[in-house]
């Protein structure tokens, strides 16, 4: 579902977006080109009638028409609206990304703190992850359309083996009439406190680790109810619609090229295809169409979440991490740069070219140089010396060849010195700056 187009933009070159532009699939084309095609053929009718279905007296009555749909289309700030709908539905978006689970901290987790190598400790390390995945599955089901096909039913998800019948009977049998996707997780925290009773998990700050990643989890899975039960209001939604569409429903005869002999302004020239007016209803509606795709991701639209995908990786990963990876380590020997203290990974030859060296800060490339010309007998500067406490009587003139700058060490400001006023003054404790 999702289209990537990363590698194509990796580098930034000459028509690095051009190419993106014959691409098919997650087009703007393959979500405009119906509508696009409905307004083409509503703005031919009307010219077709008024250039060859209309008498005199009805066509100047449909230019008067034109001319007042014209002028006040442009009232309809739809440029706004939409931009402004279109911004909160591209953050929604990425906030309902941003919202799904990934189960693979809470498996290291259990991988490290879940002890023992029985079949007991096996079976309760992955238990345990089938527990958070099946939370997972759960509320993919409730929100995504995909995985619901996928699973229509709960005897569905205890052939695909995320639910055993003992639990499916539990779960159905539990008196609740609200979603129960956070059921699992008791079953988890149930477990892990089982498994901390029996000493397979050494002490309390372990199963409080793996507790809080749990629930971090588990609020994961609440926004994405949150995101599902909460939509954007209903009448935004419908104040972008009715704007955009009743615009362009008046650029339908607005935009029509009149007669250029009756004199109209801005209808000097005939064409038969409106260019400029295609072209805005292929941003104003595209841009609409961009909405109604992001405003909900977990459908099955070419640039939607592959929710499906998610459970089955979340479901691999989480067991192998607790199972075959348990206490699995690669043989310890010493690395190729044992001896060395500036390890250097080589480059190959394609690569060799973005070696560089190390950024020391930019303000240490800065060179001074100074010149000293000539002597000006005319200017003399005082200065003291910490050596013999002369005063010497000199003029320099320097000429800084990168930057102009003093390297002395300059005095700070005086102070200013107060002196009491007169006493005659009529405020006996008024003090004056003397500068």
């Amino acid at each position: 579902m999702t289209v990537t187009y990363s590698r194509r933009v990796a580098d930034a070159g000459l028509g690095t977006f051009s190419h993106l532009l014959l691409r098919w699939k997650g087009s703007i084309y393959k979500l405009l080109w119906r509508e696009l095609i409905i307004f083409t053929t509503l703005y031919y009718s009307f010219s077709i009638i008024y250039r060859f279905v209309l008498n005199e007296g009805q066509k100047r009555l449909f230019e008067k028409l034109a001319i007042y749909c014209d002028r006040y289309a442009e009232l309809i700030p739809v440029s706004f609206v939409l931009g402004f709908y279109v911004t909160l539905v591209v953050s929604r978006w990425w906030g309902q990304f941003e919202s799904v689970p990934w189960p693979d901290r809470l498996g290291a987790l259990v991988g490290a703190h879940v002890r023992g190598t029985d079949e007991i400790a096996r079976l309760t390390r992955r238990t345990l992850m089938r527990y958070a995945n099946l939370s997972g599955v759960l509320i993919y089901r409730s929100v995504s359309t995909a995985v619901y096909k996928r699973f229509p039913t709960m005897k569905h998800l205890v052939q695909a083996g995320l639910m055993t019948a003992e639990e499916h009977r539990q779960l159905e049998e539990l008196p609740s009439p609200h979603n129960k996707f956070w059921v699992p997780c008791m079953w988890f925290v149930n477990l892990a406190l089982r498994a901390r009773t029996e000493g397979r998990i050494n002490n309390d700050v372990a199963l409080s680790a793996i507790l809080n990643e749990l629930n971090t989890l588990r609020t994961q899975c609440m926004k994405l109810y949150s995101y599902d039960w909460i939509s954007l209001p209903l009448v935004y939604t419908q104040v972008v619609t009715v704007a955009v569409y009743s615009f362009f429903l008046a650029c339908l005869i607005g935009r029509q090229f009149l007669d250029p002999a009756q004199g109209y302004a801005g209808h000097d020239i005939d064409f038969y295809l409106p260019v400029f007016t295609l072209l805005q209803f292929f941003f104003y509606v595209g841009w609409l169409k961009v909405a109604e795709q992001l405003i909900n991701p977990f459908g099955e639209d070419d640039d939607d979440f592959e929710t499906n995908y998610l459970v089955d990786r979340n479901l691999q990963v989480s067991l192998l991490s607790v199972d075959e990876m348990y206490d699995t380590i690669p043989l310890v020997e010493k690395d190729k740069y044992w001896n060395e203290s500036e390890p250097q990974p080589p480059y190959t030859a394609a690569s060799a070219e973005h070696r560089k060296p190390s950024f020391m800060g930019s303000a240490l490339d800065i060179r001074y140089l100074y010149t000293q010309i000539h002597t000006d007998t005319d200017t003399q500067i005082q200065t003291h010396t910490d050596t013999d406490r002369h005063t010497h009587t000199h003029t320099e003139r320097y000429r800084q060849t990168q930057i102009q700058t003093d390297t002395h060490l300059l005095d700070p400001f005086p102070r200013p010195q107060l002196k009491r006023a007169n006493r005659d003054c009529t405020f006996s404790k008024r003090w004056d700056l003397l500068i």
